[in-house]
C-alpha cells in the first residue's frame, strides 16, 4: 500500500515541481527584465523627492547674486544651470571656479546651501546644472548623456568671458563623483582640483549592495560608471576624498579603494565622518573645514602665485585678459 500510495503521487509531485520551476523562472526573468529596462529609473530618482522636476528653487532665495544659465548639448538637450559669479569682476577673475555635480536624486536646487558656503565663505564662483532629466533640463538622464552634460558645463566654464582662465575644481556628491571623475579624468589639464563625498567604485558593484536581490543579474547592467578604472588616469591633480563610514547605500569601502586606486601626485587627502550617512556626510562636524583648508592650502596657492607672476609682467595694476566669448547656443538671465 506505502508503495502505491507514493507511486499514485507522482505525477502530481511531478506537475508541482513543474509550476514551481515556471514560476521562479517567471519571477528570475521578470527581475532580470526588469533590470534591463527600468534600469535608469532605478540609478536616476529624478523625481524624488516630489515636485523635482517642476520646481527648482532659485539662488535669489539664499540671498546669492546668480545669472540664469541655459546651456546646449552636443545631442542638442537644453540643460538648466546657475552661475553663481563673485560680484567684483576682477575678484571673479581671480577666484576658484567650483563646477558642482550633483547627486542622484533632486535637483541643483535643493543643493544651494552647500554652494552657499562655497561661495560666501571660500569666496569660489560656483556653476551648478540639473542633468539631463533633472530639474527644468530636458532629456532623460542615462550615463552617456550625463557624461555630455558635463563636458557641456566645462566647455562653458572654459569658454566665459570672466571665469575661463579661473582655476576649475570639480566637486562631486554621490553619482556626481562619478560624474566627476570621468570629467577629470578626460581633461585633467583644464582641473586644479577634484572634490568627492560618498562615491562608489562601479555600478556592477553598488547595485547588489542597495538591492541583494539583483546580485546574479550584474551581466544586464549598462550603467557602469565604471570610476575604480578612470580614477587611474587622474594622475596630477590633488584630490581629496569626504567618506561617510556609516553610509548605507555606498560603502564607506568604495570610497576607500577609490583613494587607494588614485595615484595622484596632487596630492590626495582622506576624511572619514564616523556617523556620516549617505545624505547627512556633508552636515557633519569638519566637513566645511575639511573643503576649506583643502581649497585655501591646494587652490588658492595656484590663485595668488598667478596673480605674483601677472603683477611682474603685466603691472600691478593690469587686469588679467579675459578668455573668448561665450559661443552663442547659450543664454544667461541675470537674476537676484
Amino acid at each position: 500500500n506505502e508503495g502505491s500510495r507514493s507511486y499514485s503521487c507522482s505525477p502530481a509531485l511531478a506537475m508541482f515541481s513543474t509550476y514551481l520551476l515556471y514560476a521562479v523562472s517567471f519571477i528570475v526573468g521578470s527581475l532580470a527584465i526588469g533590470l534591463y529596462i527600468f534600469q535608469c529609473n532605478l540609478i536616476y530618482p529624478a523625481s524624488f523627492p516630489t515636485g523635482s522636476r517642476s520646481v527648482v528653487m532659485k539662488p535669489s532665495q539664499f540671498g546669492l547674486p546668480y545669472k540664469d544659465v541655459t546651456i546646449t548639448t552636443k545631442d542638442n538637450i537644453l540643460l538648466q544651470c546657475y552661475l553663481l559669479q563673485q560680484k567684483d569682476e576682477d575678484v571673479a577673475k581671480n577666484s576658484p571656479t567650483i563646477i558642482y555635480f550633483h547627486a542622484n536624486a533632486g535637483n541643483m536646487g535643493h543643493r544651494l546651501p552647500i554652494a552657499k558656503i562655497f561661495f560666501e565663505n571660500f569666496g569660489c564662483n560656483v556653476f551648478m546644472l540639473s542633468y539631463r532629466g533633472y530639474g527644468l533640463s530636458g532629456g532623460s538622464p542615462n550615463e552617456k548623456g550625463l557624461k555630455v552634460d558635463a563636458e557641456a558645463a566645462l566647455e562653458y566654464i572654459k569658454e566665459h568671458p570672466v571665469l575661463g582662465n579661473t582655476p576649475l575644481i570639480a566637486y562631486g556628491q554621490s553619482i556626481g563623483g562619478a560624474v566627476a571623475i570621468y570629467t577629470v579624468s578626460r581633461n585633467e589639464d583644464k582641473f586644479s582640483a577634484l572634490i568627492l563625498e560618498n562615491t562608489f567604485l562601479n555600478m556592477p558593484e553598488l547595485i547588489p549592495n542597495v538591492i541583494p536581490a539583483l546580485r546574479h543579474f550584474m551581466f544586464l547592467c549598462h550603467q557602469i560608471w565604471p570610476s575604480h578604472r578612470d580614477i587611474l588616469a587622474v594622475r596630477k591633480t590633488p584630490t581629496l576624498f569626504l567618506s561617510g563610514s556609516m553610509d548605507e547605500l555606498v560603502p564607506s569601502s568604495h570610497m576607500r579603494k577609490l583613494y587607494d586606486l588614485c595615484d595622484t601626485r596632487g596630492p590626495k587627502f582622506w576624511k572619514e565622518f564616523e556617523e556620516g550617512t549617505h545624505n547627512d556626510t556633508c552636515l557633519k562636524p569638519g566637513y566645511f573645514e575639511a573643503i576649506g583648508e583643502f581649497i585655501r592650502d591646494e587652490v588658492w596657492k595656484l590663485v595668488n602665485g598667478s596673480m605674483e607672476d601677472e603683477k611682474r609682467d603685466n603691472g600691478a595694476d593690469k587686469a588679467p585678459n579675459a578668455h573668448v566669448e561665450n559661443g552663442g547656443a547659450n543664454t544667461e538671465k541675470d537674476g537676484m
